[in-house]
Order: C-alpha cells, then structure tokens, then sequence
C-alpha cells in the first residue's frame, strides 16, 4: 500500500518545517471524509477542531490523557480546553501556519479511540 493510499490511522506524523507549504483547501476537504462529523475546518481553513462530550468529569480526564498519549506517540500537539464533561480540540501545524497532514493523523487517531 502507498502512503497516499494508506488510511489516516494507519499513518505516522512526520516533521513540518519552515518553507512547507499548508494544505490547499481542496486536499483538506477530502482528509475530512476521514474523519467523524464533529471535526471542522475553522478560522479560514487554517485549525481543525472538534468537541467531546463525556459522562463525566473522570471520563474528560480519562479523554484527555488518551489524546496526550497520541500526541506524544505522534510527536504533534493539538490545543486543548476541557471542563467537566467537554474537551475540546484544536490542531493546526504553527510552523507552517495552517494544516498539514500530521493534523488530520491525529485527529484520525482520536476518532479511533472511540470506536
């Protein structure tokens, strides 16, 4: 299997440096059919966030510990806000200002934490 063709999931997040160029707004439009609904594209297509509702406040932290656990398995780092029953999510690659595929890796890799 290529890399091009492989699943989200199945990829690895590699460095993004300075001189990389963001995703077009086209290439991020189809990593989104990857991804569960709750993602979206904001601020101009620049970030990729997403909302978690939980039971409660043990299963927010139980959740919020998983995405550390991607991030630093990934080496990719996303925002994140949480109260006691909502995280949310924010990625977007700050070195090149915009989205790269590392971004939608992860985010692929949270949506697989709850199937």
């Amino acid at each position: 299997m290529t890399q091009a063709s492989q699943k989200l999931t199945e990829k690895r997040c590699i460095p993004c440096e300075g001189g990389t160029q963001p995703l077009a707004g086209a290439d991020a439009q189809a990593l989104m059919k990857q991804l569960d609904g709750r993602w979206k594209l904001v601020g101009d297509g620049k970030k990729l966030e997403a909302s978690f509702d939980c039971k409660n406040y043990f299963r927010t932290m139980a959740l919020v510990n998983a995405i550390a656990w991607v991030a630093h398995q990934e080496d990719h780092h996303p925002d994140i806000s949480f109260g006691y029953n909502k995280v949310n999510v924010s990625y977007w690659t700050h070195t090149i200002n915009g989205l790269s595929q590392n971004d939608f890796i992860c985010a692929a890799k949270i949506d697989q934490l709850f199937k």
